[in-house]
């Protein structure tokens, strides 16, 4: 059986939130399925705005994105300028990875803006051998 949550938030520049999904027995996936980013103040301020989401903890909110790391499960880049001449340009890619223990959001902003981000995860039941592996996994890439 799975059903979907969402969470949903303002970030300031620099900032790194965190999304409390760990169990006791790790039995309780998730999976992102909708990831989407909004500026606080369309159309009347130009901004540039990366958002990354992370299986680990990140010490620093960068605005580079790699995909080749292996703990990097969403990245989003969202363009607004303040002439409604323009729109808003948005770019968001996630991984379709199972995981059961907390996420980090990051957010890096040249203007230091804050940014709002939407995301929506399929909770899963796992297995006792998929929470095993999905907690191995995630006990490697924290080293």
């Amino acid at each position: 059986m799975s059903r979907i949550i969402s969470y949903k938030g303002l970030i300031a520049h620099g900032s790194i939130d965190t999304l409390p999904l760990h169990t006791n027995d790790g039995k309780t996936g998730y999976r992102i399925v909708k990831f989407n980013l909004m500026p606080q103040n369309p159309m009347t301020i130009e901004s540039e705005n990366v958002v990354k989401i992370f299986s680990t903890l990140q010490t620093t909110a960068t605005g580079s994105i790699d995909f080749s790391d292996v703990t990097l499960l969403a990245a989003g880049f969202i363009e607004g300028q303040p002439a409604t001449a323009y729109n808003t340009q948005s770019i968001v890619v996630f991984d379709n990875i199972k995981f059961n223990q907390d996420i980090y959001i990051t957010h890096s902003s040249d203007q230091s803006i804050p940014v709002n981000y939407y995301i929506e995860l399929e909770q899963i039941d796992l297995t006792e051998d998929q929470a095993l592996v999905a907690i191995v996994k995630n006990l490697r890439n924290e080293q």
